[in-house]
């Protein structure tokens, strides 16, 4: 009843870096530079990996999954980001908020379970590849990704819902960039004890469980690439396993900072500049990471910009 009663006649003040005004020219151009990275290195991931035939497989497949989560990401908080830090209004309505809390929470749940998702693809493709082709059908990879979206998609219903419920009693000025959970429970004129457990729980699953798979597959995966003979298929097998774990230590590490800490640590600047990191240059990172220690995705890259030469 407060969110309806008060802020959504008036929105929300975003403060951002409005203390910091000097900082704000510096950060536009910080924000649009990664973004717009983020947009054709993303872009080119996903159009290299759907056109070329010898990049459909699995391990693609979700790659080209997480280049579209990441873009659908960015975008929904970089606009907003670069309106409010170039212009003197700092404000976003009612709905623009509610929309960019429950997208993003969607988004960044959906990548958690992603991530862990690629990295048991990783674990069959070097512990187990002659059973690989049989255990990551086609089917099967279309079920994994779709357990990794509705997953994040159920986590954004019922967390972002019940953030939304609390009560504001007309506190409007938000002391962040974006509309982010652990901002927006600061607003709130109750106890919000059950809202903070609820988020801790919600971590747990999240935050913790996931990356705790991941390692434990490339604990398994490490065992496997040492028995390896081959200095060429083990090279190969390091060289892909590194990328995704690569993405997997800036992701989680960074989210994790986040959302694990107690509250009363919570530095609001210090939370600002570690979430513009993980909104706006790890999903640059990823297409970067992938791109350079990734042979297939180079020479791919290659034979289309070479494509489209022959065709000008």
């Amino acid at each position: 009843m407060g969110w309806a009663n008060h802020s959504s006649l008036m929105g929300f003040i975003l403060l951002g870096f409005s203390d910091h005004p000097r900082l704000e020219a510096v950060l536009f151009a910080f924000v649009l530079f990664f973004y717009l990275l983020t947009l054709v290195g993303n872009f080119a991931i996903i159009i290299v990996s759907y056109l070329d035939p010898l990049l459909h497989t699995p391990m693609y497949f979700f790659l080209r999954n997480l280049s579209l989560l990441d873009l659908c990401f960015t975008t929904n908080l970089a606009p907003q980001t670069l309106v409010n830090l170039r212009g003197p209004e700092k404000t976003i309505s009612y709905g623009g908020c509610v929309m960019q809390l429950y997208i993003s929470l969607a988004l960044g749940s959906t990548e958690c379970i992603l991530l862990a998702v690629m990295a048991l693809d990783r674990y069959i493709a070097v512990c187990k590849p002659l059973h690989y082709v049989v255990i990551m059908s086609p089917q099967v990879c279309q079920q994994l990704a779709s357990v990794s979206w509705l997953s994040g998609l159920a986590n954004s219903l019922i967390h972002a819902t019940f953030t939304l419920q609390l009560p504001l009693c007309g506190n409007h000025r938000l002391d962040h960039f974006i509309c982010e959970v652990p901002a927006l429970l600061k607003l709130a004129c109750v106890d919000t004890t059950i809202n903070e457990l609820v988020l801790f729980v919600v971590s747990i699953l999240f935050l913790v469980i996931p990356p705790a798979l991941i390692l434990l597959s490339y604990g398994f995966i490490t065992r496997a690439v040492l028995k390896i003979k081959s200095v060429e298929a083990r090279h190969k097998a390091c060289s892909t396993c590194s990328s995704h774990l690569t993405v997997v230590v800036i992701f989680y590490g960074t989210i994790i900072y986040m959302y694990l800490q107690p509250s009363d640590s919570y530095a609001q600047d210090q939370g600002k500049f570690i979430s513009l990191f993980y909104t706006m240059v790890t999903p640059t990172l990823n297409p970067i990471i992938y791109t350079l220690r990734n042979k297939d995705v180079r020479e791919a890259l290659k034979k289309l910009l070479s494509g489209k030469l022959c065709s000008l």
